[in-house]
């Protein structure tokens, strides 16, 4: 359950990348890294936020007598979403690390504003690195304001390329389930009798009427 600060540091350079690596962040994590210290193993796969497993004694109520428990930290796994990444990222975090990130701000404000030395877990050193050195290379890119008529536009086209993708969609659908046209078929057909049978009703309704009208005529005279 304990690990060494040298070994967590070979495995965060090792998954960031040395040379993706912003200047003097190296040797700020050697100097925040801890060199020993007591963590869950689980923790390395989450961000707790310094709650990891406490140990005690359970004392009875009748003699007195102690007994050694321990004390697991309340982890729940969330989905949390980050701008930087522009998707949500699951997690496992403490409810302590979970109000951390509520206070913050955000997932992203948490990992910039904690310091080194509070992130006591490999996974929260990674994302950590990681995160700073995007911020930095979208600091140093240019930002382009389009007018309100581009947007109109973009909007337009975005629509038009959604209703070809449902339309692609569709025609895969029928092509794959063997969908040949046989409920148009039958819908027109049906359509097609319907206006029969009305034109029918009609025709009978009209000849009725002239028959009664020559039977008036006939009475009359």
């Amino acid at each position: 359950m304990a690990f060494r600060g040298k070994e967590m540091m070979k495995k965060l350079i090792k998954k960031v990348g040395e040379n993706n690596l912003s200047p003097g962040v190296k040797e700020q994590l050697k100097k925040c890294v801890p060199d020993s210290k007591v963590v869950m193993g689980r923790a390395k796969r989450g961000l707790y936020a310094g709650r990891h497993i406490q140990f005690g004694n359970r004392i009875s109520e009748d003699g007195g007598n102690k007994s050694r428990r321990s004390w697991k930290p309340n982890v729940q796994e969330k989905r949390l979403f980050s701008y930087i990444l522009d998707r949500h990222v699951r997690v496992k975090v403490t409810t302590h690390a979970l109000r951390c990130i509520d206070k913050a701000g955000g997932i992203d404000e948490y990992l910039l504003k904690t310091p080194y030395h509070k992130m006591d877990t490999e996974m929260g050193l990674f994302w950590k690195a990681k995160i700073e050195k995007m911020y930095e290379e979208l600091g140093q890119m240019e930002v382009v304001f389009f007018s309100p008529e581009d947007e109109a536009k973009f909007e337009q086209d975005f629509k038009g390329l959604k209703l070809a993708e449902r339309a692609a969609r569709r025609d895969a659908r029928r092509q794959m389930y063997g969908w040949s046209g046989k409920q148009e078929q039958i819908k027109d057909g049906r359509t097609s009798q319907v206006t029969q049978d009305e034109s029918n009703s009609v025709g009978e309704d009209g000849s009725h009427g002239d028959v009664h009208e020559h039977e008036q005529l006939v009475a009359n005279s």
